[in-house]
């Protein structure tokens, strides 16, 4: 009975020791070496971590037994919940087999963390090593893109690594331990297809570049910018651009993976704008595109300055891809033929980054196929860009062809009908040239007939001269003798003087009748002046008016009111009394009385005593003359 007992307590114990050993295995995950597996990969979720949300443990803390337990496996944890403001240790054990014939290591894939500070076990206890995209390229143990950490493996048993990481953006922590003939096989094959990837946008940037140079079109030259900030992108995203471009400037990786994807969405938008036409073809999609690249500049500028996590690929990302996708779809199904092979690399490109967007975010599970998918996307979309830049070119030309062989049949009608037109006109011109032969012999009779007519009409004209001088004669000597006439009345007076005007032209032709003489030069000739009843001496300038040397000369009376009041110091009829000019002239008593005194002192002072009307008007030019 003892000895049964005995058995069934030793069975106990070493079930329940095979228990924890299994327990202790499965929620560890100790790497095994075995040279017939020769790479294992575990994401986060498979890994023994720890979160500390305090960013003050030390690799002494965490090997204290208050800690050591707090490391564990959380399956349900992703890279969408890493934070960037905690630190995370993550245990690894490997169990040694000296008797492996080949070397192994431990590789990070996620060469955007920022830090990962790696304890590795030896003899002395732990030895610290520097890793990440904020250290120096030239720090690394192998010139890798990634971040590897050799394994010793010469004494046997189970060997803990420690590794610290801090990152500023979201970290995707999966460990790959793998032998180094795996990671040179894998290695060789990636560097060898990134060559692939990066030569076919250099070559498509060159081909695009030189046909802008050829045709000038600016569509071409915001292509190859999109290809250069393609290719930046993915060298930053991949490492590479760490590697070769900047290996000694680790703050340049964020800034320039932010930049680049910035300026991805820019080219694109601007080429999509240009290719598609959407300004005429598409004009409210041709306005949020412009919203569009104002918000992502804000973002970009929002992110450089404040919040670096903007910098990171986003969900929204996909937004601007969206639109271009739909704008596309829409300005083909309107019978834009052009964009056929726009949409199906815009379909693609779109498909890739939402898929890269999705597994960055963590919503789908990490492959390796996902992991590149944006790379597969951006190369099927080069070519197809490229093959539709080439097809835009073919069916222009095509369009070209076709209006050229229009405009050559137009012309070929345009022609036929030119020669039918110019017979016709030739017809015409030529009964016209008969019809304007008769009417020119017409025109001749006429114009013979005409100029008779011319000869009795000059000879009427001379006769009508004649007389029109006698009468004019008659007419002067009956105003003259009117004027004479001392017994006429003001409304006599004023029917022949009626206005300033008749007074001033009868002044002009009394004063001039036997010719012009300047008064400063004495010349004989003159010219129009400016005004009216004015001459101009044709050889000194000087002007003269009509009143110039007369009694109304300088005068503030209207000189049609002063011509009859000096008519009446000559007048034998009834005297009017100052009163009664005053209210038939409207004039003021003074005035009348000033002026009729100035007329008969000029009078005496020659010497007149029984004055005539032309002693009155030019009494001082005949003094002149």
């Amino acid at each position: 009975m003892n000895r049964i007992f005995r058995n069934v307590v030793t069975l106990s114990v070493l079930l329940f020791l095979f228990t924890l050993s299994c327990y202790a295995q499965s929620s560890n995950y100790t790497f095994q070496i075995n040279d017939q597996l020769d790479e294992r990969i575990y994401a986060i979720d498979r890994l023994t971590f720890y979160e500390d949300e305090t960013n003050e443990i030390e690799l002494e803390d965490i090997l204290s037994p208050q800690l050591a337990d707090r490391l564990k496996i959380n399956p349900d944890f992703n890279k969408n919940k890493f934070s960037t403001e905690n630190t995370y240790w993550v245990k690894v054990a490997i169990q040694k087999t000296p008797t492996s014939q080949k070397q192994w290591l431990l590789e990070f894939y996620d060469q955007t963390i920022d830090q990962i500070t790696a304890y590795i076990p030896s003899e002395e206890g732990f030895r610290e090593l520097k890793l990440g995209d904020q250290a120096p390229f030239g720090d690394r143990i192998f010139s890798h893109k990634n971040f590897q950490i050799p394994v010793s493996n010469e004494t046997s048993g189970i060997a803990i690594y420690y590794f610290k990481i801090r990152s500023s953006q979201k970290a995707d922590i999966r460990i790959a331990f793998r032998s180094y003939n795996r990671f040179i096989y894998y290695a060789l094959n990636e560097y060898f297809l990134y060559g692939i990837f990066y030569g076919m946008i250099l070559i498509i940037s060159l081909y695009n570049g030189l046909i802008y140079l050829a045709i000038k079109e600016v569509k071409y030259l915001y292509y190859v910018f999109y290809l250069i900030c393609v290719g930046i992108f993915a060298a930053c995203v991949d490492g590479i651009a760490f590697q070769y471009l900047w290996p000694n400037k680790p703050g340049w990786n964020q800034p320039a993976l932010g930049l680049s994807s910035y300026l991805i969405v820019i080219f694109a938008l601007l080429f999509s704008t240009h290719f598609l036409n959407l300004k005429r073809r598409f004009p409210s999609m041709h306005r949020c595109f412009q919203l569009i690249l104002g918000a992502k500049t804000f973002l970009f500028f929002l992110g450089l300055i404040y919040y670096p996590h903007l910098l990171e690929i986003q969900v929204y990302d996909i937004i601007p891809f969206f639109l271009i996708l739909f704008s596309s779809i829409y300005v083909l199904v309107k019978g834009y033929s052009v964009a056929r092979l726009f949409v199906v690399a815009y379909g693609i490109l779109f498909l890739g980054v939402a898929l890269k967007a999705m597994v960055h975010t963590a919503i789908i599970p990490h492959s390796t196929v996902l992991y590149y998918s944006l790379h597969i996307a951006f190369l099927m979309e080069m070519l197809l860009l490229t093959l539709a830049l080439g097809d835009r070119v073919k069916i222009l030309k095509e369009n070209r062809d076709r209006a050229m062989l229009r405009s050559l049949r137009q012309a070929e009608a345009n022609a036929q009908l030119k020669d039918k037109v110019n017979r016709e006109l030739e017809q015409r011109v030529s009964e016209r040239t008969q019809e304007l032969a008769k009417k020119n012999q017409l025109l001749l009779e006429y114009n013979q007939q005409i100029l008779e007519k011319d000869e009795e009409i000059k000879r009427i004209n001379s006769i009508l001269d004649k007389d029109i001088w006698k009468l004019k004669s008659q007419i002067k000597e009956n105003l003259q003798a009117r004027i004479t006439n001392k017994r006429m009345s003001y409304a006599d007076f004023k029917n022949i003087f009626p206005d300033s005007s008749s007074c001033l032209r009868y002044l002009e032709q009394v004063k001039w009748e036997n010719g012009f003489t300047c008064k400063a030069c004495n010349h004989g000739k003159f010219s129009k002046s400016s005004k009216i009843f004015h001459r101009r001496c044709s050889r000194c300038g000087h002007i003269e008016s009509a009143t110039a040397g007369t009694i109304f000369h300088g005068i503030r009376l209207p000189i049609e009111k002063a011509f009859y009041l000096s008519y009446t110091v000559i007048a034998e009829h009834d005297k009017l009394t100052l009163d009664e000019l005053s209210k038939l002239l409207d004039l003021r008593i003074n005035a009348i009385s000033s002026f009729r005194v100035k007329v008969k002192l000029q009078l005496e002072l020659k010497g007149i005593h029984h004055p005539e009307w032309e002693d009155i008007v030019l009494e001082k030019s005949h003094e002149l003359n």
